[in-house]
């Protein structure tokens, strides 16, 4: 197989509990880089937030982050694309979120303009700020802020029953022409608009920036968010930890994050 284009996903793929890229990982990466094949990152995390991995692997290309709603070259600051959801869903959205029924469980994250805005500052939004690296800024009522157009919203809570239940609710609200629902990990739920997946975004950087097609890009990931550029791609990688649903849609299951799945992957197909 002719890959010229490896993307991975951040949060479980590259970075397990230790918050960064181990050693083995960036030599890994370092070596595929060596060969001219180029190593692009997409991302659930804000553009700011990713930054720092994109600097840790030194790759060369645009940064995919909200789950491809936002593209962005970090060497120049060239914004490619941003694709944020529409006003009056995301109002929707919120003021559903705010029902009684769910505010005990979920906190709501509101980005903006790659700020995240929050309506209060909890213990998951502390440790969420903490690994991220990101200061929330606090806004009473969320519902204010929503004519600025964000680029997600993030439903976060506790317990990964809530959240299933939530995702099921929504997606029977919502369609897939209207918001792209998807989870990153079992307590996170997050919505954008339906353009803005990675799929797409990898699609993008592959056919309209590097002139490749989809059997010559590899892509790594972890989670439910990471489905579509799996699908996308000629070669996809599901980390070991994976969900099943995941592991499914995948050509080889790598070992888990903590045990450096990305590079062993890299290892075997790109040697």
């Amino acid at each position: 197989m002719d890959i010229r284009l490896v993307v991975v996903d951040v949060d479980g793929t590259i970075a397990g509990k230790s918050n960064d890229v181990t050693e083995p990982i960036r030599k890994a990466i370092a070596s595929v880089q060596a060969k001219g094949i180029p190593v692009a990152i997409a991302t659930g995390r804000m553009y700011q937030s990713a930054l720092r991995f994109h600097k840790r692997i030194k790759s060369s290309q645009p940064l995919i982050a909200y789950n491809g709603a936002w593209i962005q070259n970090p060497r120049d600051g060239r914004l490619h694309r941003h694709i944020p959801v529409p006003a009056d869903l995301a109002l929707d959205l919120v003021e559903y979120l705010r029902q009684p029924q769910w505010k005990p469980y979920l906190g709501v994250h509101l980005y903006i303009d790659d700020a995240l805005y929050v309506s209060y500052v909890n213990n998951d939004t502390v440790s969420y700020g903490k690994r991220s690296g990101i200061k929330p800024i606090i806004v009473e009522d969320l519902r204010t802020v929503i004519h600025k157009h964000p680029t997600k919203i993030l439903a976060m809570g506790h317990d990964s029953a809530i959240i299933k239940q939530l995702w099921e609710t929504l997606s029977a609200r919502y369609t897939p022409e209207q918001l792209y629902l998807t989870q990153s990990t079992e307590t996170f739920f997050e919505a954008t608009h339906p353009e803005a997946t990675k799929g797409e975004a990898v699609a993008y950087l592959a056919e309209k920036v590097l002139g490749l097609n989809r059997d010559q890009v590899m892509t790594i990931g972890d989670n439910f968010n990471d489905v579509s550029m799996l699908s996308y791609a000629g070669l996809a990688i599901a980390m070991g930890d994976a969900p099943e649903d995941v592991k499914s849609l995948a050509h080889w299951v790598a070992p888990s994050v903590e045990s450096d799945g990305v590079a062993a992957a890299l290892e075997k197909f790109i040697p």
